[in-house]
């Protein structure tokens, strides 16, 4: 029968295992990667548009090869990721482009770019402020 000092070696390097990878998984994860341009998820919109509308291999194909690296992107929210996952799942040609067909694929199309923005506020760009005296109402006293 094993007593506790047994497992204890095992637990440990089973911990210290799982917190190896689990900083490997976090730093690729980087939070420093960029957030998609709006250009890219606009290329992606119409690509995805195209095949809905063309019903090709080529514009389905291209419109796979540009979203596959959006779901493996640290900075889309999930959201964001379902949408593309529900895109790209039907973004196949069929033998009939029927009505619904070009909907299930042009509907999370439309929605991309309003989902898919970023959260993030911009940084105020360091505008100079007007110093004091100069500018807005002068009551007629000395300048400073």
């Amino acid at each position: 029968m094993h007593t506790l000092r047994d497992l204890r070696t095992p637990l440990i390097a089973a911990a210290t295992a799982l917190a190896a990878l689990t900083a490997s998984g976090a730093s690729q994860a980087s939070p420093d990667a960029a957030f998609p341009s709006q250009d890219t998820l606009r290329e992606m919109k119409l690509t995805a548009l195209a095949c809905a509308r063309e019903n090709t291999a080529e514009s389905c194909t291209k419109a796979k090869q540009l979203g596959d690296p959006l779901l493996d992107h640290p900075r889309l929210p999930t959201k964001c990721k379902d949408l593309i996952w529900q895109l790209l799942s039907k973004a196949t040609p069929a033998a009939t482009n029927s009505y619904s067909r070009r909907q299930e694929i042009a509907d999370p199309a439309e929605r991309l770019l309003l989902v898919c923005r970023s959260s993030e506020k911009p940084e105020a760009s360091a505008t100079p402020a007007t110093p004091p005296g100069r500018g807005g109402i002068n009551l007629g006293g000395p300048p400073r």
